[in-house]
């Protein structure tokens, strides 16, 4: 079974980490968790992409989730909704749901799966990798699984959190 923490209030936002095993062929990250900011960018959610830009997550993009079990396998990923609001699975059909709306955040570990259940119209949400990695897509295949494993070990901290910088809480989270 997954173990969720809320972590109280850190930086005047609360925060949420959520720790997922694998689950089947979804590898997720056992050693990191899953990190949600409850609301930290709700004064101006339409800044999102370009506050993770300025914080060194890159290779940005703004569109929606998958309707499907997806992770990447080779790379960190940061969400955060710009529009609307979402049910997120995550961590597998064993994980957990994030209700999110316009001006949370959430921080992906490599290998955490993801997928959206429901979505409002106007939902929008931007999403960045540290440093700009290039990252992949994989789903729910014994094939990805076998190959994600050792990308997932190999891949680096970051060196920003994608909202506070050099000074954040993912930062101590992911220690």
């Amino acid at each position: 079974m997954p173990e969720y923490h809320a972590t109280g209030r850190e930086q005047d936002q609360s925060i949420v980490k959520l720790k997922f095993m694998q689950d089947g062929l979804l590898p997720n990250n056992p050693q990191l968790p899953a990190v949600l900011y409850k609301g930290v960018l709700r004064d101006h959610p339409e800044d999102t992409e370009q506050i993770f830009n300025n914080n060194g997550w890159q290779n940005s993009w703004v569109n929606g989730v998958f309707p499907y079990h997806h992770y990447h396998s080779n790379a960190h990923e940061v969400l955060g909704v710009m529009s609307g609001s979402a049910s997120l699975q995550l961590g597998g059909d064993a994980g957990y749901t994030a209700e999110v709306k316009a001006g949370d955040v959430l921080v992906l570990p490599a290998g955490t799966a993801h997928k959206r259940l429901s979505a409002t119209e106007d939902f929008r949400i931007a999403g960045a990798y540290p440093a700009g990695a290039d990252y992949n897509t994989r789903r729910a295949t014994p094939e990805d699984l076998a190959a994600a494993v050792p990308e997932i070990r190999g891949v680096p901290l970051p060196e920003r959190d994608p909202v506070y910088g050099t000074d954040g809480p993912l930062l101590r989270l992911w220690k």
